[in-house]
């Protein structure tokens, strides 16, 4: 009997105990969502005027230097897409818009971005330079994000080993908005600006807001810029939410975040967006060509879609059928809209006659993450966002440009994120940086077969502290200190990475190490230390209950 009761009573604690640590949970989200209500205020939806470039044309659109738009989704997966014969929900949803800009232009089949996270593929595509000469290699995060994040996901009971927070490392690290690209590095926008070109960012960036991180401190004549991340406010009639209760940073999301935007500012002055946000970035870029249409432009139009939150137009979820769960219904319908961006994009440059000359650019900043719990996002490809397995580093990359490149071209040659600013510096035929070493390479060779047989590079890498990776030719090698492990796989025959050769070819791990250590022992230090290490199942969404024997890295940022 005394047994029986103590059993009672220890479960009794057991149990208030386990319901005051969520009630703490969502005590401290509830604080997190206070302190950004009273943070910022955010004013109604204003008109965005647009500088408006000469009425007329001295010389007509074909004749000038090619306008250059790139659009960068957020997250996008590559099974997301049908250009590689995927879509959504098995292909239910089909993206008709990107599709075409891919066929009428080329593709590139072994495109990388520069890191699996978010924010250091932005300054690789904007500087062509690797982080061990930038140092900008973690993504930033808000204040609170690192600790809070990681104490939802220790609470959460999926099998995963527990993740990590250096309090230390986080009170010696500067603010989020101080968290940049310096100043000293030279951007895209800033040479095509100076090369005469009208320079225009519309949406995210992630590269810094504190003086000299701007937008506007790094290139661009103009920057509507994404202040916050909701879609629309979540009590909006017009949108449908998904939340997804087994990610932690999704919690931490609708707690810190609001429906607000900036335009010429460091984000100190919010209004709202006019509408749906992707489709309000879409229907201010076509205001900005229109403006420039006589002068030549770039446009940096860098989505939010498709990371979460989670959330759609009604008119999108309704259109996209009844797909299930609830959640990949939504994101079924965030493609939709980012589809039908593309496809007004395109449409405006026919309108206004500038098709023909204007270079299109098509890429995501990394693969799919395996926290929103949808398991095909990256298919056929192994791993998400936030590792370093080909699911989390191939994306769609696109270039299409009428005047120069064949419709159908196809580019096997693997290439990557650091290329994108020397092929649209050389595409403007302005100078590349003076002094400064750019270690991505010239695309136009391939894309236009002009000069493709002699452009050559065998090497990529990508890092993220402890977790590096290099591919040599068709190996690629990953190796990281928790778990303390290397991953060799030959490309070539296993683009899937199903078979690890790390203990049957030792001569060919140590060849690829010795490329890591010597990329390695020239680098600079990182800005800012890394803070958080989040552990992430390879093969298992985070849906997916992690079981002994699944494999798992760490991911340091």
């Amino acid at each position: 009997m005394l047994k029986k009761t103590l059993l009672v009573s220890l479960t009794l604690v057991l149990a208030v105990g386990s319901l005051a640590w969520f009630k703490r949970i969502d005590l401290m989200l509830g604080l997190v969502k206070l302190k950004t209500d009273r943070e910022f205020t955010v004013a109604p939806n204003r008109e965005i005027a647009w500088e408006k470039g000469p009425q007329t044309s001295a010389t007509e659109a074909r004749e000038r230097p090619p306008n250059i738009i790139l659009i960068l989704a957020d997250d996008l997966g590559y099974n997301d897409i049908s250009t590689f014969g995927g879509g959504v929900a098995g292909g239910r949803v089909q993206t008709p818009h990107i599709d075409q800009l891919a066929a009428q232009g080329a593709v590139f089949e072994q495109a990388y971005a520069g890191n699996a996270t978010c924010a250091p593929s932005r300054a690789m595509i904007m500087t062509g330079r690797y982080p061990t000469r930038t140092g900008f290699e973690f993504t930033p995060t808000p204040s609170g994000m690192g600790p809070m994040v990681s104490m939802v996901a220790n609470s959460l009971d999926n099998g995963l080993p527990p993740g990590r927070f250096n309090d230390s490392g986080a009170e010696n690290s500067p603010s989020y908005e101080e968290q940049g690209l310096p100043s000293s590095e030279i951007t895209v926008a800033e040479v095509l600006r100076d090369k005469g070109y009208h320079t225009a960012h519309i949406g995210k960036w992630h590269l810094g807001r504190g003086e000299g991180f701007a937008p506007m401190d790094q290139g661009f004549n103009e920057s509507l810029l994404m202040a916050s991340g909701l879609y629309l406010p979540e009590d909006d009639p017009g949108v449908v939410n998904a939340k997804l209760d087994f990610d932690p940073i999704d919690k931490f999301l609708w707690a810190r975040l609001n429906f607000a935007a900036s335009f010429n500012n460091r984000g100190d002055e919010r209004f709202e967006p006019g509408g749906y946000l992707t489709d309000y970035w879409t229907d201010e870029s076509i205001k900005m060509i229109k403006a420039n249409r006589n002068q030549p432009f770039f446009l940096y139009l860098a989505h939010w879609g498709t990371h979460t939150p989670l959330q759609a137009t009604r008119e999108d979820y309704e259109a996209v059928g009844d797909i299930k769960p609830h959640r990949l219904r939504v994101y079924a319908a965030m493609i939709r809209a980012l589809d039908r961006s593309v496809g007004r994009i395109m449409a405006t440059l026919e309108e206004q006659g500038l098709a023909e000359n204007t270079i299109v650019m098509f890429s995501s900043d990394n693969g799919g993450p395996g926290y929103i719990g949808l398991p095909d996002v990256n298919a056929p490809y192994r791993g998400w966002k936030i590792t370093n397995f080909e699911g989390g580093l191939r994306v769609p990359m696109f270039v299409k440009w009428p005047a120069h490149i064949a419709p159908g071209t196809r580019v096997e040659t693997p290439v990557a994120h650091i290329d994108m600013m020397p092929t649209m510096v050389a595409a403007a035929q302005a100078a590349p940086p003076q002094g400064v070493v750019i270690d991505g390479l010239d695309l136009l060779p391939l894309a236009t077969g002009t000069g493709a047989d002699t452009w050559s590079r065998e090497t990529l890498f990508w890092q993220s502290g402890y977790y590096r990776v290099v591919r040599h030719g068709d190996w690629k090698l990953q190796v990281s200190e928790h778990p303390d492990k290397a991953w060799l796989y030959d490309l070539a025959a296993d683009p899937t990475e199903q078979n690890n050769l790390a203990g049957s070819r030792p001569e060919k791990l140590s060849e690829l190490l010795a490329l890591l250590d010597a990329h390695q022992a020239s680098a600079r230090k990182p800005l800012y230390p890394f803070v958080a290490e989040m552990p992430v199942a390879i093969d298992k969404t985070l849906a997916e209950r992690f079981k002994p024997g699944d494999e798992y890295i760490y991911w340091p940022n």
